[in-house]
């Protein structure tokens, strides 16, 4: 017998719950050791221009232009985004388990996540995800960037769903809370088996 649910629409993140991060502290690491670059000179760049990225204000090629090519270097621009495209894996376990209960429940589900523009575009499309995935609220395309309380009621207008049949899953508690102040049900992500069992506290089960 299936357990009755009142939830009909995920809001999802999507680095560190569907799919790895998209350019996070461990890949600009591996791209210092690779490439040759000056560790503390890329991360200082990367936190004073990241975020205007994110929120779609930049280009990709602008953002690699401040961070990495304000100097001569021995490699290409496509050399480093490609790069920067190949750190993307999914999370095969999560993306199943969303389809799951989307084909089970019958739910929306949203991404709601801070992406420049071009990764974002590159991780929907290698990974396939408008097969589970109703609409995107991307900081890059609606220019609100979480925590900004803005993002999360874009999210509701568009979805138009009231907020008590709405969970959000996010791997960073801080978002969680702010999608929480405006009434909608949260669930701090850390690992496939607990989310698993807080879906299932809702009613969600496969």
């Amino acid at each position: 017998m299936k357990k009755k649910t009142n939830i009909t629409t995920i809001f999802t993140d999507l680095g560190g719950v569907v799919l790895t991060n998209g350019w996070d502290r461990h890949s600009r690491t591996k791209a210092v050791e690779i490439f040759g670059l000056d560790a503390k000179e890329m991360e200082e760049r990367h936190h004073l221009t990241f975020d205007t990225y994110e929120v779609g204000k930049l280009s990709l090629t602008e953002y690699l232009d401040r961070v990495v090519f304000y100097k001569k270097r021995d490699f290409t621009m496509n050399d480093f985004s490609r790069f920067m495209y190949k750190q993307s894996q999914a999370y095969d376990n999560m993306i199943g388990l969303y389809k799951g209960l989307k084909e089970k429940y019958g739910l929306k589900i949203a991404v709601v996540n801070n992406e420049g523009r071009e990764l974002n575009d590159y991780r929907i499309k290698k990974f396939r995800l408008a097969e589970f995935v109703d609409f995107y609220i991307s900081s890059s395309f609606v220019h609100f960037r979480k925590p900004d309380v803005d993002i999360f009621k874009l999210a509701l207008d568009v979805a138009q769903v009231p907020v008590k049949n709405i969970v959000y899953l996010d791997d960073r508690a801080l978002f969680v809370q702010v999608a929480e102040g405006l009434g909608i049900k949260g669930i701090v992500h850390t690992d496939y088996e607990s989310t698993v069992k807080k879906l299932a506290k809702l009613g969600l089960v496969l």
